[in-house]
């Protein structure tokens, strides 16, 4: 017998497996639609493999639903996320790490991240869902962010905001840089 996947893959799993059914498609299908393989979109409904943040935003885009959706945990009436907890996803592009903090509500269609960001390669991100935006407040070091027509550069303190449906960029300007993340969905 396998053993239980540890989390957040075992919310990963869950939360694919049933936006794949509520949205009636198959593995073969969720896999066409996102650009990935069949084996990957299997192995992580088994609740297996290393997914990273591109994964997981076009599986989402695929089926429809924010990132959030596939690794918030189901919430209690009370969530503390402690630094260095909460589900966090790599990204395979850059030293860039995204951890969600607090998913929104149906009605409320607004996610919040803590988003880590080292200088090197830049963090591509292709257009989210319809009429989405991005919140970005940097909190240390230094960020160039937004479309990729138009990036901003960006100090600890400094707001940006852009639409997220469109392709745009991260990337890091000086070392340990992070900043809060909040994206709507319509």
């Amino acid at each position: 017998m396998a053993p239980e996947p540890a989390a957040p893959l075992a919310t990963i799993a869950a939360a694919l497996r049933r936006e794949r059914e509520r949205v009636g498609v198959s593995l073969t299908e969720l896999a066409r639609r996102a650009g990935v393989s069949k084996s990957t979109v299997s192995q992580l409904e088994a609740g297996t493999g290393n997914p990273s943040v591109e994964t997981l935003w076009a599986l989402g885009v695929a089926l429809g639903v924010p990132f959030s959706r596939l690794v918030e945990p189901d919430d209690l009436d009370v969530r503390v996320v402690r630094a260095g907890d909460g589900p966090h996803v790599r990204s395979e592009q850059a030293d860039f790490t995204g951890t969600l903090l607090s998913a929104g509500a149906a009605h409320l269609r607004r996610d919040v991240y803590l988003i880590e960001l080292e200088p090197g390669a830049i963090r591509t991100a292709d257009a989210h869902t319809p009429r989405s935006v991005e919140h970005v407040v940097v909190a240390a070091g230094r960020l160039r962010v937004g479309p990729e027509t138009a990036p901003v550069e960006l100090n600890p303190g400094d707001y940006a905001t852009f639409p997220g449906d469109a392709p745009h960029s991260y990337e890091a300007l000086a070392p340990g840089t992070f900043a809060v993340l909040i994206m709507e969905h319509p």
